[in-house]
């Protein structure tokens, strides 16, 4: 499998879906499963029954995976950009297609 191109930390934005051009950090990353969790998009709503750990029950919202082909890593000016790998000094580091700089990460 080839190397995740977005990491955990990363600011990307959803390019399809419901959340279409929402914008947020990447909270968690699962490269084996293709898939990437984004703080606050894709949100799930679970109806929980009242139980003894929470007597009130109620709605439990919380984000669910998004798979990483929905995503795109961001730039300064908040545009979407794709990832590309380069070699630097001997190292392997990621760089944004559109603007050509480093992403930290």
């Amino acid at each position: 499998m080839a190397a995740a191109k977005i990491k955990k930390g990363d600011r990307v934005v959803v390019l399809s879906g419901k959340d279409k051009g929402k914008t947020g950090t990447v909270t968690i990353a699962m490269p084996k499963d293709g898939k990437v969790v984004v703080e606050g998009v894709n949100i799930a709503t679970r109806h929980r029954k009242p139980t003894q750990t929470n007597p009130q029950g109620g709605l439990e919202r919380s984000e669910a995976p998004l798979h990483i082909s929905k995503v795109a890593h961001v730039t300064a000016d908040g545009k979407p950009t794709r990832v590309r790998f380069e070699t630097q000094d001997g190292k392997k580091v990621r760089v944004a297609v559109k603007t050509g700089e480093k992403i930290d990460g």
